[in-house]
């Protein structure tokens, strides 16, 4: 029986350096159609077990695509995973070169779990979202600036604000378009919006961000998305639970959907009520409604049971699955 074979691959804007372990086989890329193909090849060619990259802002999906067309078990991580398994190495120096070699003894030390990839069509809603969180951001800044600017300053703000108001409003349309023209996304779509809370916003997000809904369980999404409480515990030493990690962006965005449901949600308004009651400090009563609200929403996926408040006894029966 030959030995596994782990490939780890450091992506920047011009190269992709891949190391093959435990071979110690290095090769260098560039980030072209053709320097793609050929990474694909030289990995291919090896039959690895698992291939892990670096989340890199994006630099890396054509990578990621090229592998998984060719049906290579590719996984992309957090960078801060593979830097402190560098640290517990003793390996402080960083090169590319050093990287991929790093990130290969990762994937054959870590095993990382294999996940749903993005489509294509989740990309491109993703991009879309973060444009419109970007306008969102833009808006908020010049509304604020509008408070305390000059009198010659303001016309100019107005008008900029009057621009950013109308890309988000035609943002908004195209979001909606490419949810009703997708059959998938629409079912999707429409059985997230029969929770009360759940907005366009949050299911675009949660469709895009998170392919994992409905797939994993109750406890490993909740520590996915970073609303999970995570023990800090030392001999004798309790300390405060605190939720880490986790994917920020839709973290933000359920925080909101997660404010709006207590106020007009009954089921979500009611944990929310109870917990305070019982002494929850209030941030930590939110997050509680967060990981909740979380829950319900992967049941629902898991189970393509729309929501319904006579069903909530069902769901939470179902939640352990």
């Amino acid at each position: 029986m030959g030995t596994e074979v782990f490939a780890g691959i450091d992506v920047s804007k011009d190269t992709l350096e891949v190391a093959i372990g435990p071979q110690g086989e290095r090769m260098s890329f560039a980030q072209s159609d053709d320097g793609w193909s050929l990474m694909a090849d030289f990995i291919q060619s090896f039959s690895p077990g698992l291939v892990v990259l670096e989340a890199t802002g994006g630099l890396e999906r054509a990578a990621v695509a090229t592998l998984a067309a060719r049906s290579l078990p590719v996984v992309v991580v957090n960078p801060r995973q593979v830097r402190d398994f560098a640290k517990s190495k003793g390996i402080l120096a960083k090169t590319d070169k050093l990287d991929a070699l790093v990130i290969a003894q990762f994937a054959q030390a870590i095993r990382p779990e294999l996940r749903p990839l993005k489509t294509t069509e989740a990309q491109q809603l993703e991009a879309i979202l973060n444009r419109r969180r970007q306008i969102v951001q833009m808006l908020t800044a010049e509304k604020n600036r509008l408070h305390s600017a000059p009198g010659w300053t303001k016309k100019d703000i107005r008008l900029h604000i009057a621009w950013l108001e109308k890309r988000l409003e035609k943002i908004e349309k195209e979001l909606e378009t490419m949810i009703r023209n997708s059959p998938v996304w629409r079912v999707k779509d429409e059985l997230l919006r029969t929770f009360k809370g759940v907005g366009p916003v949050l299911s675009q997000s949660l469709l895009s961000g998170l392919p994992e809904l409905g797939i994993l369980d109750r406890k490993k999404i909740a520590v996915l998305v970073g609303v999970a409480p995570m023990n800090r515990d030392s001999g004798k030493f309790r300390g405060r639970r605190m939720v880490l990690g986790g994917r920020a962006q839709i973290r933000s965005v359920l925080y909101m959907a997660t404010v709006a449901a207590i106020r007009s949600n009954p089921v979500i308004g009611a944990f929310h009520e109870r917990l305070i009651k019982a002494g929850k400090a209030p941030k930590v009563a939110i997050t509680a409604c967060m990981r909740k609200l979380l829950t319900i929403l992967n049941a629902m996926m898991k189970n393509q049971t729309p929501w319904r408040p006579l069903t909530q006894n069902m769901l939470d029966m179902q939640h352990s699955c």
